[in-house]
């Protein structure tokens, strides 16, 4: 046999996602050259790892013995390349992070000085949405999960970064008269929704619950950008984070729709399970936050801080 680390990387990944498509984003890789790894991968193996039913790619369970025995020896690979880093006096080794979507506005902005300060610390950053990342903090599959709702379980601590707004956000024909009431705005457009176990959705639904507003007409999206798109298209209305509308808005392409008890305002919060014990890198970088997120945020996130609508 002659497989390779990077493949044994990739097969990994395809096993922990159950996609090729998944595991090319986060190996930043295209999913051509994801497909054909895999293909030169399994040729050296009499027994299938894989199997496609329909379009759905399913780990063997031979295939899940190898990811098992690959993860195991990744590890060991990146353990030597960390002991080589510390040995130097370089700060090296994983950083494991969760982040709900919208998060994908917020926490590159954290991370981008930090990680040049040190660049022997590797990056792995999963963006999902809300359920998805309590179940990685409930697991104690990361170190940090980002998140703009704090979940009522596990218990938890937290470092908060940033303040989050929510708007009622329409295209720039979206027409409404100063007459109408939140009732009336909401009863004669189409509403788009995030998918179930979005954090968006969860503070949409309840902003429309407190309020006694109707959904009559309903649209739903599993992503930021779909439901921005359709946005720009001018099928609906939706309440979004104002963090990744910046574009949009300065070009007029959409606009924040006034509302009554509307801008919804939560906080992007850092959160870890409260008997976590952090490894360096972890620790490293909570502290780095608690010394400079003041300036990331005055430096990178003036225009929202700022923001009128």
């Amino acid at each position: 046999m002659n497989y390779t680390l990077h493949q044994l990387e990739i097969f990994a990944r395809i096993a922990e996602t159950g996609s090729v498509t998944k595991a090319s984003e986060i190996l930043n890789l295209t999913q051509p050259a994801v497909s054909i790894q895999l293909r030169n991968f399994q040729a050296q193996f009499d027994v299938p790892l894989t199997e496609v039913v329909g379009r759905k790619i399913f780990v063997t369970d031979f295939g899940r013995e190898i990811a098992s025995a690959a993860n195991t020896i990744l590890e060991q690979v990146y353990a030597i390349n960390y002991k080589t880093g510390n040995y130097k006096g370089q700060l090296a080794g994983r950083l494991k992070l969760a982040v709900v979507s919208t998060g994908k506005y917020v926490m590159p902005h954290f991370l981008g000085d930090f990680l040049k300060l040190h660049p022997h610390v590797e990056l792995i950053m999963d963006v999902t949405n809300k359920r998805n990342v309590i179940e990685s903090l409930e697991s104690n599959e990361v170190d940090l999960c980002l998140v703009s709702l704090l979940p009522k379980k596990p218990e938890i601590e937290k470092l908060d970064l940033l303040p989050n707004k929510l708007y009622l956000v329409g295209n720039h024909d979206y027409q409404v008269s100063d007459t109408e009431n939140p009732v009336e705005i909401y009863g004669k457009s189409t509403i788009i929704f995030r998918e179930d176990g979005s954090g968006t959705r969860q503070t949409m639904e309840q902003y429309l619950l407190r309020n006694n507003i109707p959904v009559h007409k309903k649209l739903q999206l599993t992503s930021n950008e779909a439901l921005k798109q359709a946005l720009l298209a001018g099928i609906g209305i939706s309440i979004m984070p104002l963090i990744g509308l910046k574009n949009e808005l300065n070009n007029g392409e959409l606009k924040i729709i006034p509302t009554k008890n509307l801008p919804i305002r939560t906080t992007w919060s850092l959160i870890w399970p409260k008997a976590k014990k952090h490894g360096p890198v972890a620790e490293a970088y909570l502290q780095y936050l608690r010394e400079n997120k003041q300036t990331i945020v005055d430096e990178r996130f003036g225009w929202y801080e700022s923001f009128s609508e």
